[in-house]
């Protein structure tokens, strides 16, 4: 990856999903507001600096580039694109959400 970009592999689990109140949700149901998603970072560029590979980010999916690598289809962003990053990497006591 080159300058401040970011590879990311799809969630599997972005399709159908269940609400609180145990009801599935189709992946093809209209959202009234745009829904933002997560997903785990496979690349990034040397001049990223708040994400590391691992991490799962939260962006907006209108946002996005598509690539496919060996099959495989991932995001290609910026990380300035990112709206929170979860990271396993930060001390115990801390939420690991930057915000």
């Amino acid at each position: 990856m080159l300058h401040d970009r970011l590879l990311v592999e799809l969630d599997r689990d972005a399709g159908e999903r269940r609400s609180s109140g145990g009801i599935v949700i189709p992946a093809t149901a209209a959202m009234g507001a745009r829904r933002l998603q997560w997903s785990r970072v496979i690349a990034v560029g040397p001049h990223a600096r708040a994400v590391e590979v691992g991490d799962r980010v939260l962006f907006d999916p209108e946002d996005k580039s598509e690539v496919e690598v060996q099959g495989d289809v991932y995001l290609v962003m910026r990380e300035r694109d990112v709206h929170a990053v979860a990271a396993e990497r930060l001390e115990a006591g801390s939420t690991g959400l930057y915000l």
